[in-house]
């Protein structure tokens, strides 16, 4: 009856995981999905092949190299939805690594339980990320991403060319600070131009 317990609860750990991982995903490609969408069609720009002094890009059609422009804003964007799921693959993996090792056969229950309590871990991590996330871009910011860890957090944003102003860097230290365990001293800003 033990047995059948603690595979119950590491079967239910897992399946949380997955599914918090599945909408986390499916939420992510829904909106990359739709920004594809509203995007309209872009033409086909020749340029040359070495720009001139007066110019960082030189159209002519003679040089027959060909690029799709593409505004910074979506560089940004994409950069932002491909860490986000980059951290919800690698969150995956070690949830199921951690879950394969505590279902072996004959393993100890501290192993169990250590498994199972970063398996937690896990999970309520990918969830506080997730929740400043969101509020820091209801403080405007157009995007971010969250990398919270026992040692800081780090927090990406995308910045303007000058760099992030020092209201904004209060605004995003203000809401790690009352919303985390983390000092200001614990806080990485990194900004993505």
């Amino acid at each position: 009856m033990k047995s059948f317990k603690r595979n119950a609860v590491i079967l239910t750990v897992v399946l949380f995981v997955c599914v918090a991982a599945y909408l986390n995903w499916s939420y992510n490609r829904n909106i990359y999905d739709a920004e594809v969408a509203a995007e309209p069609p872009q033409e086909m720009t020749q340029v040359s092949p070495m720009p001139t002094q007066d110019d960082s890009v030189m159209t002519t059609p003679e040089a027959g190299l060909f690029y799709r422009q593409q505004d910074t804003i979506d560089t940004v964007s994409n950069f932002f939805a491909e860490t986000r799921i980059n951290r919800r693959q690698a969150r995956d993996a070690a949830a199921e690594t951690l879950a394969t090792v505590s279902a072996v056969d004959g393993a100890s229950q501290e192993v169990i339980d250590s498994a199972l309590e970063k398996i937690s871990t896990l999970a309520i991590t990918s969830t506080r990320e997730a929740e400043l996330e969101s509020m820091i871009m209801a403080k405007g910011f157009a995007d971010c991403v969250v990398f919270m860890s026992d040692e800081g957090v780090k927090v990406t944003v995308p910045a303007p060319q000058e760099g992030l102003s020092l209201a904004a860097v209060a605004q995003i230290t203000n809401v790690i600070i009352t919303e985390t365990d983390h000092r200001a001293m614990d806080l990485q800003i990194i900004e993505v131009r």
